[in-house]
């Protein structure tokens, strides 16, 4: 019972994390405007983030429970795939190396924060959508424009990879499972990871104060 409590506290804790992360991005983005933020638009963001980072903490367990070794390469190409992307665009973009971040640091130095910050990006994007984008050839560091594509890939590809390794767990579970039922908490699982994506879509399209301020709607954009 106490141990349910304590996981259901830290769920807590990390949604409301990612809730005051959401509203200081915007923050930052539009900091030109005077933001007014809504009830609505904090209850949309509470409820996508808590069923976005709920269900993909509770399908690793799963798949963790079963392919132990496996779930760590998961993990692994998670990590650096969302670490070297921030880095590829900005080799791509042929941009000249950020050298605003802070004067009294040399190069190494830059390029060693420069990591801590896409670390710490990639640590975030394995279990939600990052709030704010780096983007290594800007000044501040962050995207300013709103990129329904990046997203967009995002989540079904995420879906995708949570559908897969829900799909290993049902083939591979245990006897430890055998008072479970199995093809329910599958939907139940696949269903609630949607749910956040509904109310990703709601915030965006409806409750987002700065809707007025995009060039496309997310509904067209899809």
């Amino acid at each position: 019972i106490f141990a349910g409590i304590f996981m259901v506290l830290s769920l807590l804790s990390i949604v409301y994390g990612a809730l005051r992360c959401n509203i200081l991005a915007i923050k930052i983005k539009y900091d030109d405007y005077d933001i007014r933020v809504k009830p609505a638009a904090y209850l949309c963001i509470f409820m996508w983030r808590s069923f976005e980072i709920a269900t993909r903490v509770t399908v690793l367990v799963l798949f963790g429970s079963v392919l132990r070794i496996w779930v760590f390469l998961i993990v692994l190409l998670n990590f650096l795939g969302f670490f070297f992307y921030p880095w590829i665009i900005f080799w791509l973009s042929k941009s000249p190396f950020p050298e605003n971040i802070e004067k009294e640091l040399s190069r190494v130095g830059t390029t060693i924060v420069l990591c801590l910050l896409t670390f710490l990006y990639a640590g975030i994007n394995m279990f939600c959508w990052s709030a704010v984008q780096v983007e290594l050839s800007d000044p501040d560091l962050i995207s300013k424009s709103q990129n329904w594509y990046q997203m967009t890939v995002y989540y079904i590809v995420r879906l995708m990879e949570n559908a897969f390794l829900l799909l290993m767990w049902y083939i591979y579970r245990t006897d430890f499972y055998l008072y479970v039922c199995a093809p329910i908490l599958f939907l139940q699982l696949l269903i609630g990871y949607c749910m956040g994506i509904f109310f990703m879509l709601v915030f965006y399209q409806f409750c987002h104060p700065c809707k007025k301020l995009f060039s496309s709607s997310i509904t067209e954009a899809l």
